[in-house]
This record gives structure tokens, sequence and C-alpha cells, in this order.
């Protein structure tokens, strides 16, 4: 006797799986997110009457070497998975708005200038690390210039304000959810308000919160909207 098996349309769906270039983005934010913490951690601390000297500089870096490492990693790997989203966030708006908009090569090369800068941010790190307290590789006072670097440099995010504010006019096309572009008209405009300023790297809170946010709707979204299909 054989036994048949009856299948109903619930037991043949597939569960979709969130797009990978959205998880990307998922990951290149919290990685950016760490960068900005751990370059603070990793920052002289700064006493009003106080005078920094690179002796000083010096040795707080070399008793942080774990953060420098930690910070070296997710700042790059930040920088490279962000190229990995700007491609994939650039045929999404593409296959809505079509070869006339220019909204989605402006969003992929706003997110080409972010990922340039972690990885310039990160350019340093190998120098210093092996060259900590060593006169022979680095003058006392080519520290202090380090310690600058690696607490500006990453935190450029005005391409990444670009890029949000080109999401936002792509959602008027219908190449995104109506709150994924309004979330980037508002924390674009305002990282790159913030990026004009002279306070530039401070743009990098914003901007990676947009990143974060954008891309967990389009993991979301994308995946909620194919189950209905």
């Amino acid at each position: 006797m054989t036994a048949s098996v009856v299948s109903t349309p619930s037991a043949l769906t597939v569960r979709p799986r969130p797009r990978l270039w959205a998880v990307t983005g998922i990951v290149a934010a919290l990685g950016s997110i760490v960068s900005v913490f751990l370059s603070m951690a990793l920052s002289p601390e700064y006493i009003r009457g106080s005078v920094i000297t690179s002796e000083a500089i010096n040795a707080g870096l070399m008793d942080k070497r774990p953060l420098l490492i930690a910070f070296h990693v997710a700042t790059l790997a930040s920088g490279l998975l962000i190229v990995v989203f700007a491609a994939g966030l650039h045929r999404r708006l593409h296959a809505s708005t079509g070869v006339q908009s220019t909204a989605p090569l402006i969003a992929f090369a706003g997110l080409l200038l972010v990922a340039a800068a972690q990885v310039l941010g990160t350019g340093l790190d190998t120098e210093f690390l092996f060259g900590i307290d060593d006169t022979a590789i680095n003058l006392p006072g080519d520290i202090g210039m380090y310690s600058h670097w690696i607490a500006t440099i990453p935190w450029l995010w005005a391409g990444g304000g670009l890029a949000a504010l080109a999401v936002g006019v792509a959602s008027r096309a219908g190449a995104a959810p109506r709150w994924i572009g309004v979330t980037g008209s508002v924390l674009g405009g305002l990282t790159v308000l913030v990026a004009l300023s002279p306070l530039q790297y401070m743009a990098a809170m914003p901007g990676a919160l947009w990143l974060l946010v954008t891309a967990v709707g389009f993991a979301v979204g994308d995946r909620r909207a194919s189950r209905h299909r």
C-alpha cells in the first residue's frame, strides 16, 4: 500500500530570504558606528587648561593596541561592505527609475565616497601599530597627526548624505517605500548640512544611522513584499 502525500500551497511556499546586499548594509552600518566609538576611545583626553603632548598620545596608544586593531578591522570591513551595499542599492533604484534618472548613480557614487574615506582612514594603522614608540620609523610629532587622522577621516560621511538624498528622490518614482524616502530626505539633509559645517566629521552619526535604517528597511521590506507576490 502506497501512502500518498497531498501537497498544499502553504507547504510548497518557500520562505523568502532577506536581500543579501541589504543585510550587508546592516553590517556595514554597525561596523561604521563601532569605528566611530573606537576612534573616540583611542583619542587623547582633552582637559581644559592641559597640554596634550606627543609622549602622552604615544603612551595612550601603546596601552590601547587591542582597540587599535579592532578599529582597523571594523573600519576597513565597513568600507568594503559599503561598496557591496552601494552596488545592490544602485541596481534596486535603477530597476524602478530607469536609465533617465541620475538618482541611482548619485547614490552609488555617494556611498563610494564614504567607502573611500573608511579605507583611507585605516591607511596609516599598520605604520603606527608597529611603529609606536619607535623613533626610527616615526618622529615624535607624527603620532599627533595620526591621532587626528583616525578621529576625523573615517567620520567623513558627506557622500552618505548625498546618497540618502538620492534615495529620497528615487522613492518618488516608487523605487523605495515612502518611509525610506522620507528617512533619506531627513537624515540625508542633516548629514549634508553637518558635513558642510566646520564640524564636518560629526556627519558620521546621522549618516551611519541612515544607512542602518535604510538597509534594515530594504531587507525586511523586500522580504515582506516577496511573501505577498
